[in-house]
């Protein structure tokens, strides 16, 4: 095992679980907010187990995803805005609770959770699926167009996932009013794809093909 990798996933995780944890629960003003503990759980146990999985079975990738720097400016953008969307709706969420303006019925909670951990699993496939996957929008070394399983139903399977992750995470924490803050994040994710797809295009040899076999982007039949 790579100690320097796993010191680094390791820490780059705590920070994660301190930061998420601070946006919660400061705005709430307690610790019994359990819907935010239940999305602390969904969000972090999976991540922790996938990360452990990564470290064993294809640290490189895990290694581009830790390290991972946007170049380009308009990507740059896209992912300061996304932070941004990210912050407030977890801060709104929290003052939601606090001040009980809207907060949604138990069971929505629960179903939102269930369509969290789907998302997961449609993630973890996405990672199985392509070793190439990186964090920022870029053509790597020998790299090459994967058009089989969720590749082969839409060609941005990933942003399929944290399209379910992020707008389920609203939910989960009981606040309509993040999710519609959360929603957001769709036009952000469309612009981002429009400049990965230029760049994948000009740099990736057959993905103008890929583009002409596999018609959509995010969703089947809709996007």
């Amino acid at each position: 095992m790579d100690t320097k990798l796993f010191f680094q996933a390791l820490m780059k995780f705590l920070s994660g679980v301190v930061i998420l944890g601070l946006l919660i629960f400061l705005p709430a003003g307690s610790f019994h907010y359990w819907q935010g503990w239940l999305m602390m759980g969904v969000l972090f146990v999976p991540m922790f187990v996938a990360g452990l999985i990564l470290m064993v079975k294809n640290p490189e990738l895990l290694r581009k995803r830790l390290n991972a720097r946007e170049d380009e400016r308009e990507q740059k953008a896209v992912v300061a805005l996304s932070a941004v969307v990210f912050v407030v709706a977890f801060v709104v969420a929290g003052l939601n609770w606090r001040f009980q303006w809207l907060v949604l019925p138990v069971w929505v909670v629960w179903l939102a959770a269930t369509f969290f951990l789907f998302g997961y699993i449609l993630y973890a496939e996405v990672l199985r699926e392509n070793t190439y996957l990186s964090r920022t929008v870029e053509v790597q070394e020998n790299q090459k167009v994967i058009d089989t399983g969720l590749y082969g139903i839409v060609r941005h399977p990933m942003y399929m996932s944290t399209n379910i992750l992020f707008l389920m995470m609203p939910l989960v924490l009981a606040s309509p009013i993040s999710f519609l803050v959360m929603l957001l994040y769709i036009p952000l994710i469309a612009k981002r794809i429009r400049n990965e797809e230029a760049v994948l295009e000009q740099g990736l040899k057959g993905y103008r093909e890929y583009k002409q076999r596999v018609k959509y982007k995010v969703i089947p039949y809709i996007w």
